[in-house]
């Protein structure tokens, strides 16, 4: 049962790749490739690292994963270093590993490559010096944590062999790792090193410190040249710009980077959220005016200097959400967009096909007449809406108008959005005055087909309804004010706006007409839906209750048509099929389950590491999109059942799903690196068929028709080839014309040499070695699938001489004329080859039938071959004539 249960759990979905995952806390490395004359990003994912070219910042490689979270990373010009854990381990072309490093016995926190060497640093206080090529421990130094905690080191410009050490007690040490020496002692400044960074001018370095202190030292005086003050916390990263102007960044852990002129010894400008978290690593690249930053928010930015003022803007970027998404779906009806909201409040939409058509569409605000007041005191983090619960969209009239409409987490209005210009929109759908004293939060959204309106269901049981143009409320359900007595958890229209569906915490799912907004009919539900979900299409509303169990009810006939238990937690998300056929949930117990509504049974279910909070099927179904607790990233699953045939079978009530590993990122082609080699996909236990299904049927070979079916026509093909004159060679002079002696000069007639004289005609002594077919042909006795395979590679020209070669005349005999008769015979009876058998026989028969009329051994096995043929072919003949009866009957009957 265990065996059937994990290759059902994948039987209909299989994973494909993931969305919106780029970077994390972990410090980015930065690349350059000689040879491509281009920088790389290098950003730790969780278990691997993506490496991203500065260009584009398209990704061009993907490592393979390790057993743990990378801690830190680190590259030099061949090797990319990547710390999990006491473990560190070396990635060639950016993808395999080749070396592992064992040795620490504390986590290691920072990685230096220096020439042949690595420096590794742990929170144990140990200081390895690698060789990298042999992997072996060339120097330790140990450092007591309470005196001097390494927390910073880096390599001085020109220094050879010396390596600075920063510590968290605010003391610098320099020391020389070939001779393990300590060269000098700095006091430092009485305060934690953070960063320390190597500047363009030799022997200075920039220290940051825990305080927000920036201090410009010279090593070789201990000489403080200058220093700065930031106010925004500990200095996350430092990095000096090496194009011209002296300017040295800063990065903060609330995700602001301060540009100071080290000329001028003053702040230049500043550049508040630039990073919605702390600024994991800001780097300048060599000799150009661009600023690569990443941080734990998801995301990689490229800044570029080329403005008045010395401020940088945002260049390109790639950015996801920077908390798990909650909600998604697809826009449009190409499947190739997928919206999702997150709990960092911001709505982005995700391309299956290139990042570069992904959209931001921003954070929600408040109204702007408040936005006014953020100079009278109003911070960054109060202008901002809290986090989307639930989104509709409709693609009809996004062009004219917003098509997006967004519940917000305790918000009395819902707010709208447009797609096309990629940011909120510009009406606030608030219910009237009159009812704005009723303590109630947007708990539910829809947005018709058309796109001009959007209900709006309430925590109070109010359901409104607004027009998308203008934004004007146009109405409520319900006589009072209120169409349920509880909290509306879902609201629906069909396709031509004809009804309105609403369920609430009530126990109720009513029935109401859209334009009078009049109630038509109820329906009792044995427990409070949770949630629910339209397909217009089929007319089928699925409902999700708080027992755990789901209802899918007709809206035509409005029953119940389909119940489904199965699931042990809070059902999250669930999708239709394009077609109706197939409802898609997903819950808290970390499942994935589909039923199959024409049936009523559960047809897939596999298990997943991490609760699906959110899912949904493309409009063409090639895909399937899960959103998961505590991950960034949207997962798409690829629908097996499009690529080919899938058997589903029920699943029994007490099924066990398997565990699936969820999709990982790739590469696209047109992004990756020459030297890269491309993602190790997984791949499969494909499907084999059998050489013969079943003992009365035939199997045709697949071979093109051009090897069998113009055998009997060789000749006239031949003759219809054949050039209408020979082409003829010109006469070939000697180098030297040949003359007579004598005093007259006259040239003589070469002379017939005894070579050219020699007959040209091969005797057929000289051919009397037989072919390969010919000899493994005498040699089969039992099986003759070598004979038969030496065939299939022959064309039609060499298929005629070999058959050719079988008789006496042609260098055979008797004998191979006897095995070719028992191989058709083989191969008629085995049922396989069925085309080619009847084209080597006729072949065979119009070259060596008049031989063969001769020999009654011969005829004797033609005879039982011809008898065999007549019986096979009976049987073919009245399965085709049945077939062919069945198939007038139903284009002519009346069903």
């Amino acid at each position: 049962r265990e065996r059937r249960g994990e290759r059902c759990s994948v039987s209909l979905f299989s994973g494909f790749r993931v969305l919106g995952l780029y970077s994390n806390h972990v410090p980015h490395a930065l690349r350059y490739h000689k040879k491509h004359r281009e920088f790389y990003v290098v950003t730790s994912v969780g278990q691997c690292f993506h490496t991203y070219n500065v260009n584009r910042l398209g990704i061009v490689s993907v490592s393979n994963s390790l057993s743990d979270d990378i801690t830190c990373l680190a590259a030099d010009r061949m090797l990319v270093f990547a710390a999990t854990g006491r473990l560190i381990t070396a990635f060639a072309r950016n993808k395999e590993v080749v070396m592992c490093y064992h040795g620490h016995k504390q986590e290691v926190r920072l990685l230096l490559p220096l020439g042949d060497q690595l420096i590794s640093a742990d929170t144990g206080g140990d200081v390895i010096v690698w060789d990298v090529q042999e992997g072996d421990v060339y120097l330790r130094l140990q450092f007591d944590p309470a005196s001097f905690d390494v927390s910073a080191m880096m390599h001085p410009s020109t220094y050879l062999n010396k390596v600075l050490l920063g510590s968290s007690q605010g003391a610098l040490q320099l020391w020389n790792i070939k001779t393990s020496k300590l060269l000098f002692t700095f006091p430092g400044w009485s305060v934690g090193v953070t960063v320390l960074q190597q500047s363009p001018a030799v022997d200075v370095v920039g220290v940051g410190t825990a305080t927000g202190r920036i201090i410009i030292h010279n090593i070789r005086l201990d000489e403080t040249l200058m220093s700065f003050t930031q106010d925004w916390g500990p200095i996350s990263s430092l990095a000096f710009r090496t194009d011209g102007p002296p300017v040295l960044a800063s990065g903060s852990p609330q995700g602001h980077i301060a540009f100071w002129d080290l000329e001028r010894r003053q702040l230049v400008t500043q550049h508040r959220h630039a990073h919605r978290t702390a600024i994991a690593a800001a780097t300048f690249l060599h000799g150009e005016p661009l600023l690569i930053t990443n941080g734990a928010d998801n995301a990689i930015k490229v800044w570029i200097f080329d403005q008045e003022g010395g401020a940088p803007r945002l260049l390109r970027s790639r950015q996801g959400h920077s908390a798990p998404p909650t909600s998604i779906h697809h826009h449009g009806n190409d499947g190739k967009n997928i919206l999702t909201a997150g709990q960092d409040g911001t709505l982005q939409s995700f391309s299956t096909i290139h990042e570069r058509f992904n959209k931001n569409l921003g954070h929600g605000s408040i109204n702007k007449k408040k936005e006014q007041k953020k100079k009278k005191g109003l911070s960054y983090e109060e202008l901002r809406l809290p986090a989307i619960t639930a989104f509709s969209s409709a693609a009809a009239r996004q062009s004219d108008w917003d098509g997006i409409v967004a519940c917000h987490r305790g918000c009395l209005a819902a707010t709208t959005w447009n797609y096309q210009r990629c940011t909120m929109g510009v009406h606030h759908l608030t219910p009237p005055a009159a009812h704005k004293t009723d303590i109630a939060t947007v708990t539910a959204v829809d947005i018709t087909t058309c796109g001009n309106f959007a209900l709006i269901g309430t925590s109070c049981g109010r359901v409104d309804v607004y027009n998308l143009q203008s934004g004007q409320h146009r109405g409520c359900y319900g006589n009072d004010g209120k169409a349920h007595s509880g909290a509306v958890r879902g609201v629906a229209t069909d396709t031509l706006n004809q009804l309105t569906l609403t369920a609430a915490s009530d126990w109720l799912l009513k029935f109401w007409r859209f334009k009078s907004r009049k109630q038509e009919d109820q329906l009792k539900l044995h427990a409070a839906p949770a949630s629910m979900m339209l397909h217009r299409d089929s007319g089928m509303l699925a409902l999700a209750l708080d027992d755990f169990t789901l209802l899918v009810v007709d809206i035509e006939t409005r029953r119940i048509v389909r119940k489904f238990a199965g699931h042990h937690g809070n059902i999250n998300d669930m999708t239709f099929s394009p077609d109706g056929r197939w409802l898609i949930t997903v819950a808290m117990d970390c499942t994935i389950r589909t039923w199959d509504l024409p049936s009523g049974f559960l047809v897939d279910c596999f298990l997943v590491a991490m609760a699906p909070v959110g899912v949904s099927l493309s409009p063409t179904g090639d895909f399937l999109a899960t959103a998961h607790v505590d991950s960034l990233g949207v997962y798409l699953w690829t629908n097996k059942s499009l690529c080919g045939p899938v058997g589903l079978r029920p699943l029994p009530a007490d099924y066990q799903p398997s565990e699936v590993t969820l999709p990982g990122v790739t590469v696209d082609k047109s992004e990756q690196e020459v030297t890269s080699e491309g993602v190790d996909e997984g791949v499969d236990d494909a499907y084999e068929s059998a050489e013969q299904l079943g003992a009365e049927l035939v199997t045709l070979s697949l071979q093109p028709e051009s090897r069998w079916k113009s055998l009997l026509h060789l000749d006239i093909i031949k003759r219809r080839n054949k050039p209408v004159a020979p082409p003829a060679a010109p006469a070939a002079a000697p180098f030297f014309l040949p003359t007579l002696p004598g005093l007259t000069p006259r040239f003589t007639l070469p002379t017939t040499t005894e070579k050219e004289t020699q007959s040209k005609l091969v005797s057929w002594g000289l051919m009397s070695q037989r072919s390969e077919f010919s000899s493994d042909l005498e040699s089969a006795l039992d099986s003759v699938d070598r004979p038969v395979r030496l065939l299939k590679d022959c064309g039609p020209a060499a298929l005629s001489v070999e058959l050719t070669c079988l008789s006496s005349e042609g260098g055979g005999a008797s004998s191979l004329l006897l095995a070719f008769i028992h191989m058709i015979e083989s191969m008629l009876s085995s049922g396989r080859d069925f085309d080619l058998a009847q084209g080597y026989l006729a072949l065979f028969l119009k070259l060596h039938l008049r031989s063969l009329s001769k020999d009654p051994v011969a005829m004797a096995a033609l005879l039982r071959l011809s008898s065999r043929l007549e019986a096979g072919w009976a049987g073919l003949r009245s399965s085709f004539d049945q077939s062919l009866c069945l198939l007038s009957y139903t284009k002519s009957a009346l069903l």
